[in-house]
């Protein structure tokens, strides 16, 4: 069974910032393509940003700018830092990772998901 950790969330003003860790097995982090969606709230679970293990990386037009997504190979941990969060953000975000070798699948919910963490954005 796939086991993502995630941690990071909580309530935070507009304006303010957050990072997300997302830490997992080396032989999932080392295979997989990882990614952050996020669901707010009466919506479906849309695609944030996602990285290859080669380190391609893909964002929501939504969050171009703002936000960075990263992985550490070391520590078998992706991260999404969070920058000038807007209320829109707010949604529980889920980690996930999935067997995506061409990198082409990202906006599908495929693969494995984290338990969530929710992200509050006030105005």
């Amino acid at each position: 069974q796939v086991q993502l950790v995630e941690s990071g969330g909580g309530l935070v003003q507009a304006g303010g910032s957050l990072r997300l860790s997302c830490a997992t097995s080396r032989n999932i982090f080392s295979n997989n393509a990882m990614g952050w969606y996020r669901q707010a709230p009466g919506q479906q679970r849309e695609l944030v940003a996602a990285i290859s293990t080669g380190g391609r990386i893909v964002y929501a037009d939504s969050v171009k700018g703002r936000f960075t997504i990263s992985r550490d190979n070391a520590k078998n941990t992706v991260y999404l830092q969070m920058n000038s969060l807007k209320p829109e953000d707010t949604g529980v975000y889920y980690c996930n990772a999935r067997w995506d070798p061409a990198f082409t699948k990202w906006k599908s919910q495929i693969g494995s998901w984290g338990q969530g963490t929710q992200v509050t954005v006030s105005s």
